[in-house]
């Protein structure tokens, strides 16, 4: 399905015909559960995600108003619920560990490379976020997403420079968190 006749379905579905829904939710779905992989190691997590990012879209199509392109609104959604997603599984981790007795699990980041990679992205993203937050979304928008400049700033609705320098600033602390890490 070519983008323009993505973007002519998410215009129908915002516009309230559910059969445009249906087919926009079927494209996507693909792309949306690869884009979460990105984010989270874990397949089943990364499909949680994407079922969330799903069902975000379809309760909030309405709100698409079509300043941007409809990916890269999606991109957005799909960023946050991946983050998010990461966010509920170390609150549940923290919690099971007060009512379950210690069980022998193997940690993503000594089984895999990537994965460790990953998990290490999303916790130095989470302290980026805690310290400066509107920093967070540009890098995650350009990084992960892979959006260009002037996307990420009609996105935002900030000046290109100030995305490129929120990058610039991102990224340098973000790499100072990972070599700390290490």
């Amino acid at each position: 399905m070519r983008d323009d006749h993505q973007e002519d379905l998410a215009r129908r579905a915002a516009a309230g015909d559910a059969a445009a829904l249906h087919a926009l939710l079927a494209h996507i779905r693909p792309g949306v559960v690869r884009r979460c992989a990105r984010f989270l190691p874990c397949p089943q997590d990364a499909e949680e995600s994407a079922q969330d990012v799903l069902l975000q879209v379809a309760r909030n199509i309405h709100r698409f108003e079509g300043r941007s392109r409809f990916s890269t609104w999606l991109h957005v959604i799909i960023a946050n619920s991946a983050r998010q997603t990461y966010r509920s599984l170390k609150r549940r981790a923290a919690e099971q560990a007060y009512d379950v007795p210690p069980v022998d699990v193997a940690d993503a980041r000594t089984t895999s490379v990537i994965a460790g990679s990953r998990l290490d992205l999303l916790d130095a993203l989470e302290r980026l976020e805690a310290q400066r937050p509107e920093w967070v979304a540009p890098m995650v928008l350009r990084d992960i997403c892979q959006l260009d400049y002037r996307e990420i700033a009609g996105h935002l609705g900030i000046p290109e420079g100030t995305v490129k320098s929120r990058i610039h600033q991102a990224r340098g602390h973000v790499r100072e968190s990972l070599m700390r890490g290490l």
